[in-house]
């Protein structure tokens, strides 16, 4: 399911920053009664009643201040709005009715359908009428809630979740979602336009030239493969930019969306830590995955078999990329680029692909006799039977006597065992145990 964005925006010092930890779950933001504490933008991954979302909260609004870090919160705060499926605008019901709260309404006022008005630090839910005064702000019903000590805040994501994008409709089976990701500057945008056969994306030498994830259909041998070209991935802790910010959580949003994402990692610079969390990222959502290994033309000094050796560094270091494919290409000469469009496809195909009950069987208990599950306490490990219960990522339902003693190494030694059997190049194999009902 797509995971909906929703924004907190208001003044300075209502809470907002305190609303957003409550949601989240933790001390993610920064709280403190010094006006202005949040200057750039966090967000965070939540859900209620089943509807996944971002989280986004921002700096506050003032009113009559121009100076450039103020000027800079507006702007992300406009980004925010812009940026969101719904608003949270927080107001302080202890003060009443701001100047600023009328700005920031005035500001809402063309987004109504999409704003939910927060009246927060009604800590007297059953007494308080105090946020009957916000309705002079002509945006509906004042929510009153207590940030700090989470009254009221279920009744808010109640509505939250009621008001958020449903679910979507189902894919079309001759449609392919591809996220092209990776650090920025590595040949990302040079590679779609590429592979598109026109300039659609613009290309610069300066990093961080693309700011939206752009979608751009593309015919292939009778398949649509839709490709979501997206901003550079940096580490969290230097995304200071208001724009870049939102890049990131849109190329986030992509990785959720794919089908398969493609991996583009600089083969001048070598394979860096933060493109190993970006595939890694994709493999968790269970995207399939590809990494395509740009600027092979310009490794002047190349060994036979420098590729291999190369593959196997970077395998050693992210043990789940040994089985993705990688290919060695050049988006600006357009060597082996078309091996992209043919692997998208077989690894598109692998993720959905679906195992008979009884071949499962076979190649589960022949793993078995070949490497017994460990032993714990003296307890032995069996392994009853198994069966495919899911696909797009593959997923395996394993029943036996003990699943909680069944280490995690053992998984991976399935997990092997598997992809050796069937294949599922660039696709996470998930395994689910389950206990056997009765008498061990």
């Amino acid at each position: 399911m797509r995971r909906a964005t929703v924004a907190i925006v208001g003044r300075p010092n209502v809470g907002k920053s305190t609303l957003f930890n409550r949601i989240v779950g933790g001390r993610t933001a920064i709280v403190h009664d010094q006006p202005g504490s949040t200057r750039d933008r966090h967000f965070g991954r939540a859900e209620w009643n089943g509807k996944p979302f971002w989280l986004v909260d921002t700096g506050g609004w003032m009113v009559g201040a121009d100076d450039a870090l103020n000027k800079a919160i507006r702007r992300q705060i406009q980004l925010a709005i812009a940026e969101a499926d719904l608003i949270l605008f927080i107001v302080d019901t202890q003060l009443g009715v701001h100047p600023a709260d009328q700005a920031v309404a005035e500001l809402l006022r063309v987004h109504q359908d999409r704003v939910i008005l927060v009246a927060n630090k009604a800590d007297d839910l059953a007494r308080d009428t105090s946020h009957h005064a916000f309705h002079e702000l002509g945006l509906g019903e004042p929510r009153p809630v207590s940030a700090s000590t989470g009254k009221g805040t279920g009744d808010l994501l109640d509505l939250l979740a009621a008001r958020l994008p449903g679910e979507p409709i189902p894919g079309d089976a001759n449609l392919i979602q591809v996220a092209v990701v990776g650090r920025p500057n590595v040949g990302k945008s040079s590679l779609m336009n590429r592979l598109l056969g026109e300039e659609r994306a613009v290309v610069a030498p300066e990093a961080g030239t693309t700011r939206d994830a752009i979608d751009s259909p593309l015919q292939f041998n009778g398949i649509t493969l839709n490709f979501m070209d997206t901003a550079g991935l940096r580490k969290r802790s230097k995304v200071n930019e208001d724009v870049e910010f939102y890049s990131t959580l849109r190329t986030e949003r992509a990785i959720e969306e794919a089908d398969v994402c493609v991996l583009v990692v600089d083969a001048l610079d070598g394979v860096h830590a933060q493109d190993l969390k970006i595939g890694d990222t994709a493999w968790t959502h269970g995207a399939g995955l590809i990494v395509a290994v740009n600027k092979w033309d310009l490794i002047s000094e190349k060994e036979p078999n420098t590729a291999i050796h190369g593959q196997k560094e970077v395998t050693d270091r992210a043990p789940f990329l040994d089985g993705v494919p990688f290919a060695y290409i050049s988006a600006l000469s357009g060597q082996r680029v078309r091996k992209i469009l043919d692997l998208i496809v077989e690894v598109a195909a692998a993720r959905s692909h679906r195992i008979a009950t009884a071949e499962v069987n076979r190649v589960l208990h022949e793993l078995c006799d070949r490497h017994q599950p460990p032993q714990t306490g003296g307890r032995q490990v069996k392994f009853y039977y198994g069966s495919q219960v899911g696909s797009s990522p593959p997923t395996f339902a394993l029943v036996t006597n003990y699943p909680d003693d069944i280490h995690e190494s053992y998984q991976r030694f399935l997990i092997s065992g598997f992809r050796e059997a069937w294949g599922f190049a660039g696709v996470p194999i998930r395994i689910k145990l389950r206990r056997k009902k009765g008498r061990s």
